[in-house]
């Protein structure tokens, strides 16, 4: 009788399953889904070491509530995708905007991470507005596709920056501003090693590389005496999830307000939504869930989950979250809706009883992963076209400019700026969107200002 009702149970699940995340229309089954939620928290699972030891932290955030709030805001954004827009893609706090609000933010306008969080969340309020309007569109079609790819070239070579100088392969100089540091100080070795481990990993296509390398170049610099060694079981696991207690409801929107942060909210809010449209896409265009004009039927859904997640994510401490492109490896093992990413939502949680493992990680295991990935971004600089100075000069100010003043904001200010200014020289204001025009006064008042 128990068994009969056991099994009816789990037939009355499957069909909510299959109703509700549409895996028959979509060509799959539970099992698969299960599989590829499986196949992307292991992907990405190292942003939990990642955006703690890395960003967070530099901004001078508790480090256990800082990884609780990242896991929290993982797991609500993933979990908020997949029920909501019935997606297989992963929302995490970003790498590049992870820079921006500590390096930038924080570190070169000197805000207070409190500040800062307020203004990440006003930019998810702006975000969740341009979601729910066709502003979104009117925005995505004025900036040529040469300078949203300038933009992530520029995002990809200054997060190496931020991993080169993390690991300590490069260290300031008064003559050159930047020299190469001593490779014999044994974090700076441990680094190296760790960008050996992962490039391998990577290279061969292994599955969890990151995650692979950033625990195994650990244990390395445990035996370096880089990085800490755990005494007992405490040390790695906790038995009683941490909450963000420190971090939750910190945030200061009026100070973020106050301060006169419309041009970095601004910038946030460009960037996240080119990261989540350009992930949107590529993911979903894989999962073959576009429709036959290469639109995706549900992106509003999926951009106002983005935004949600935004504000959510700075509610409980955590930098600006948007979609992960290591979705891609969940696609790729059969993933064709939102079940994987509640399932991925799910193992996200689950990380929470593992927050002092991640307290042990070096900061030379993490920096090997921003330098790689760094290189990983640079790989749009392909699609713009140098042959027409028009576009090569703008896309160039772009990329440069942000590695070299250490902020996003002003590499797109003057790639903007350029690329208007060169184009209306040269007559040719009919490849200008109106739009520009209004984007680039508003980056030239920024830059009068500074």
């Amino acid at each position: 009788m128990l068994k009969t009702q056991i099994t009816e149970n789990q037939g009355n699940v499957q069909v909510f399953l299959n109703r509700y995340f549409k895996l028959p229309q979509r060509g799959t089954d539970i099992r698969t889904e299960m599989l590829a939620g499986l196949t992307t928290f292991i992907a990405m699972s190292y942003l939990i070491f990642v955006i703690p030891g890395q960003f967070l932290a530099a901004a001078g955030m508790p480090h256990t509530s800082a990884t609780a709030a990242t896991i929290l805001s993982t797991a609500f954004a993933t979990l908020l995708i997949g029920l909501y827009a019935n997606l297989p893609i992963a929302m995490g706090p970003g790498l590049g905007l992870g820079a921006v609000f500590a390096f930038v933010m924080v570190g070169s306008m000197g805000l207070s991470w409190q500040t800062a969080l307020g203004a990440v969340f006003v930019s998810g309020v702006l975000f969740f507005i341009l979601a729910i309007t066709n502003i979104t569109k009117a925005v995505i079609e004025a900036i040529p596709t040469m300078l949203k790819s300038a933009i992530g070239v520029g995002l990809g070579l200054f997060i190496a920056f931020i991993g080169f100088k993390g690991a300590g392969i490069i260290v300031p100089s008064p003559g050159t501003i930047v020299t190469l540091g001593s490779l014999k100080q044994p974090g700076v070795l441990l680094a190296i090693i760790g960008l050996i481990i992962n490039s391998v990993l990577l290279a061969r296509k292994v599955k969890g590389a990151f995650l692979i390398g950033i625990l195994s170049t650990t244990v390395i610099g445990m035996f370096m005496g880089v990085a800490k060694v755990p005494t007992s079981i405490n040390d790695l696991i906790s038995f009683i999830p941490p909450m963000p207690v420190e971090t939750m409801g910190q945030l200061d929107i009026m100070a973020a307000i106050g301060y006169g942060l419309i041009s970095i909210i601004f910038t946030i809010t460009i960037v996240d939504l080119f990261d989540n449209i350009g992930t949107l896409i590529a993911i979903s265009g894989k999962a073959k869930l576009l429709d036959k004009n290469g639109n995706l039927p549900d992106i509003n859904k999926a951009l106002l989950a983005g935004s949600l997640a935004a504000m959510m994510g700075s509610f409980l401490g955590s930098c600006t979250v948007t979609s992960y492109l290591e979705s891609a490896a969940g696609v790729g093992a059969g993933g064709k809706s939102g079940l994987a990413s509640v399932i991925t939502g799910i193992l996200f949680l689950a990380t929470l009883f593992i927050t002092p493992l991640a307290a042990l990680v070096p900061g030379a295991a993490t920096s090997s992963i921003l330098i790689i990935l760094g290189a990983l971004m640079i790989g749009e600089i392909v699609h713009i076209d140098f042959t027409d100075f028009t576009n090569a000069l703008p896309a160039f100010l772009t990329i440069i400019l942000m590695p070299l003043t250490s902020s996003i904001v002003e590499g797109m200010a003057f790639g903007f700026i350029a690329y208007t200014l060169l184009k209306v020289v040269t007559g040719r204001m009919k490849e200008i969107n109106p739009l520009m025009y209004v984007l680039s006064i508003i980056f030239a008042i920024h830059l009068w200002m500074k």
